[in-house]
C-alpha cells in the first residue's frame, strides 16, 4: 500500500485524533458547510477530535464503571435531589461544552459574524460519540432546549437561553426533555401531568410523574403538561420549563457548586427524584423517575401548542441520535480495523483473509451510507433553522427534512447496534468483557433504536410526512436530479439499478397512499428502509461523480458496493457471479487508499467483457 491509513501502527482505537482518522466525516462536513464555515471549523474539529480520542475516551471508560449516583435526602431527611458525579465526568463536560458544541450554533463564535449551522453541532456530537455516547445525550438536549426557546420564548426566559448557549462552563446550564409517562410511553397524548397557574408566585405549578427522565438534574428541562379545561390528546398539551433550582435566578454550574447543600425547602424546586434507572448502557447520563408536586414551572410559547413546539426539539434530537449512531459506528470500525491489522492467525494478519476483508468493506460502506444520509438531512435541517431565523420560507427543504429525519434515526440506530455487535465479534472473546471498549459501545448503541421513537413509531411518522407534508414530491425531485447528474461510465450500471428501484419505490408510495390505514401501517417500516436505500444510493452516486471529476475514484467503489448490496437483484446469493470485489477493493474502501481513474475504467471494461 502506497497511501491511505496503515492501521497496523496503532494498538487500539484511542490516544488518537478521531477527526484526522475519519475521512468519511471530513468529506461530509466539507460538503455540507460553505467554504468559509469549513475553513473556520476545521482546526476546531481537529482539536476536539484529539480531545475526544485522548482525555474524553479515557474518562468515559472510568465514568462507565463509576456512574452518577442519586442522593435523594440529606442526613436530616430533607429532599436534596442531588446527583453526584466523579471528577472525570465534569472534565468531559468542560471539554465538550467548552469546544462550542452547543454555543457555536446559536451565537457567533470568535472569528465569525454569524453562528455556525446546526450541522456543525451534529458534527461535533458525532466526534463526541466516538468516546462518550452517553454524554452526547445531555449535549444534544441542551441544544434542543436552546432551539425551542430561541423560536418560541417571548423573552421571559432569556436568561435560561443565554445559559443554555454559554461557552463558559461556569455560566452554563444543561437541557433535558421530560416526555415519557408510565401509562403513555410513545403515546404522548396520554400525558396526565397537570398545570395550574399560581397567581401569587406568577408561575405555573405542575403535578404528575415522569417516568424516563434523562439528564434528570438539568436546570433547563422542558416538560409537557395539560392545563385546566384543555382538550384531550396532544392538542391539549402545553410546554413548560421546569428548573432544578427554585426559579429565583438561573442555577448555573458555578452557582450549583456553591450551593451543593441546597434542599427543596431552601433553594431547590419542589419535586422528588425517586430513583435513577439501572440501565444497560449510556451510564454517564443519569436517567430517572421524577415526581412533580405543584412544582414551579414557566410556560414556553403558547398554551396548548406544546406538542407542536416540542417537534422542533424532537427533529434535532432525532438527528443527534443519528449522528451519535454514526460516531459509534466510526469508533467500532476503527477498533475493528486496528485489531484486524494486528491480530495474526495462521501466519498472517486477519485482514489479509477474504472473509475479514469482506466484513470490513461492508462495515465501512454501511458507515459511509449512514453518515452521508445523516449529514445530508442535517444540511436540510440547518437550512430550515437558518431560513426561520431570517424570516424566510424554506418549504421544499422543510418538507424533505421532515421525511428524512425519522428515517435517519430509524436506520442509523439499527446499523449502530449491528455494527457494534460485529465489532465485538472481531475482537473475539476480549470484545465481550468490560476491559475492552466494544463491550461499552454495544451497550451504548442498544438504546439508539429506542430513544426519540422506536422503529415502528418512526415508520408511522414517515407516513405522516408523506401525507401531511406531501413530502414525496421534493424527495423524488432530488433523487431524479442526482441520478441525471451522474455520467461517468463506471457508474452506469449502478445508476440503471437505482433508477429501476426508484420507479418501483414511486409505485409503492402511490400504492400506500391509495390503501387503507391498516395496509399502509403494515408496509410503513419497509417503505422507510426503501426510501433510505434509494435516497442514499442517489446521494453516494452524485458525490462519486463529483469526486471523479476531482480525480478521486474511491467513492465510486463505495457507491457501487452499496447499490449491489441494498438494491441490486442477486442470483444464488451472489455465489455464482465470480466477484472478488471485497478482496480487490479492500485498500481504497477500508484504508482510504487512492483510486486511479484509469483503474475504474479498466474495471468498467472488464465488467462489460463479462456481460
Amino acid at each position: 500500500m502506497t497511501d491511505g491509513f496503515d492501521y497496523g501502527v496503532y494498538d487500539r482505537g484511542r490516544n488518537l485524533n478521531y477527526w484526522k482518522l475519519d475521512g468519511t466525516l471530513r468529506r461530509e462536513l466539507e460538503r455540507v458547510y460553505d467554504e468559509g464555515e469549513f475553513e473556520w471549523a476545521q482546526p476546531r474539529l481537529s482539536a476536539f477530535g484529539a480531545a475526544s480520542g485522548h482525555v474524553i475516551a479515557d474518562n468515559a471508560d472510568y465514568v462507565d464503571d463509576h456512574g452518577p449516583e442519586l442522593q435523594s435526602h440529606d442526613r436530616y431527611g430533607d429532599i436534596v435531589n442531588r446527583v453526584e458525579y466523579v471528577a472525570e465526568q465534569f472534565e468531559n463536560e468542560r471539554l465538550a461544552y467548552g469546544s462550542g458544541v452547543v454555543a457555536d450554533a446559536f451565537q457567533a463564535p470568535p472569528g465569525r459574524d454569524e453562528p455556525m449551522p446546526m450541522s456543525h453541532n451534529l458534527g461535533m456530537l458525532y466526534l463526541l460519540s466516538y468516546s462518550d455516547p452517553g454524554l452526547a445525550c445531555p449535549v444534544a438536549m441542551t441544544g434542543g432546549a436552546a432551539l425551542v426557546l430561541e423560536r418560541f420564548d417571548d423573552g421571559d426566559l432569556a436568561e435560561y437561553f443565554s445559559a443554555l448557549t454559554s461557552r463558559e462552563y461556569d455560566d452554563l446550564i444543561e437541557g433535558a426533555m421530560f416526555l415519557t409517562e408510565e401509562q403513555g410511553g410513545s403515546d404522548v397524548g396520554a400525558t396526565e401531568t397537570t398545570a395550574e397557574y399560581d397567581e401569587s408566585a406568577e408561575c405555573w405549578r405542575l403535578t404528575g410523574e415522569k417516568w424516563f427522565c434523562s439528564n434528570i438534574d438539568a436546570e433547563g428541562t422542558l416538560a409537557l403538561a395539560r392545563t385546566e379545561d384543555a382538550p384531550a390528546g396532544t392538542e391539549g398539551l402545553s410546554m413548560f420549563l421546569v428548573p432544578h433550582g427554585d426559579g429565583e435566578g438561573v442555577l448555573t454550574k458555578e452557582r450549583r457548586a456553591e450551593r451543593s447543600d441546597a434542599t427543596v425547602e431552601d433553594g431547590l424546586n419542589d419535586q422528588r427524584y425517586r430513583r435513577l434507572k439501572d440501565k444497560l448502557g449510556t451510564i454517564s447520563v443519569p436517567t430517572g423517575e421524577v415526581e412533580l408536586d405543584e412544582t414551579k414551572a414557566f410556560l414556553v410559547g403558547k398554551q396548548e401548542a406544546g406538542f407542536k413546539q416540542m417537534a422542533q426539539m424532537l427533529n434535532l434530537e432525532r438527528l443527534s441520535n443519528a449522528a451519535a449512531a454514526c460516531g459509534i459506528m466510526g469508533r467500532v470500525l476503527l477498533e475493528s480495523k486496528v485489531k484486524a491489522a494486528n491480530r495474526e492467525a495462521f501466519g498472517q494478519t486477519i485482514d489479509q483473509y477474504p472473509l475479514m476483508r469482506e466484513d470490513l468493506v461492508d462495515m465501512a460502506v454501511d458507515h459511509e451510507a449512514a453518515t452521508a444520509f445523516t449529514f445530508e438531512t442535517a444540511r436540510l435541517f440547518s437550512e430550515h433553522v437558518t431560513a426561520r431565523r431570517a424570516g424566510e420560507s424554506d418549504d421544499e427543504a422543510y418538507r424533505l427534512m421532515r421525511l428524512l429525519t425519522p428515517i435517519a434515526k430509524l436506520r442509523t440506530g439499527r446499523l449502530a447496534v449491528d455494527t457494534a455487535s460485529y465489532g465485538m465479534e472481531i475482537q473475539g472473546g476480549n470484545g465481550y468483557v468490560n476491559d475492552f471498549v466494544t463491550n461499552r459501545l454495544l451497550r451504548d448503541a442498544q438504546v439508539l433504536p429506542i430513544w426519540e421513537g422506536t422503529e415502528n413509531i418512526l415508520s408511522l411518522d414517515v407516513l405522516r410526512a408523506l401525507d401531511r407534508e406531501d413530502a414525496f414530491n421534493p424527495f423524488a425531485a432530488v433523487v431524479q436530479e442526482r441520478l441525471d447528474a451522474v455520467s461517468h461510465p463506471a457508474l452506469a450500471d449502478s445508476v440503471a439499478t437505482v433508477t429501476d428501484e426508484f420507479h418501483d419505490l414511486t409505485a409503492a408510495a402511490a400504492t400506500l397512499a391509495a390503501e387503507d390505514g391498516e395496509y399502509a401501517q403494515l408496509s410503513a417500516k419497509r417503505l422507510a428502509h426503501y426510501i433510505f436505500d434509494v435516497f442514499t444510493a442517489s446521494l453516494l452516486l452524485a458525490q462519486a461523480q463529483e469526486r471523479i471529476e476531482e480525480g478521486d475514484g474511491r467513492l465510486a467503489l463505495v457507491a457501487e458496493r452499496f447499490v449491489d448490496r441494498r438494491l441490486a437483484e442477486s442470483e444464488a446469493r451472489n455465489i455464482t457471479d465470480g466477484s472478488r470485489f471485497a478482496v480487490e477493493r479492500f485498500e481504497p474502501i477500508v484504508r482510504f487508499a487512492s483510486v486511479d481513474l484509469a483503474d475504474l475504467a479498466d474495471s468498467e471494461a472488464a465488467a462489460a467483457d463479462d456481460d
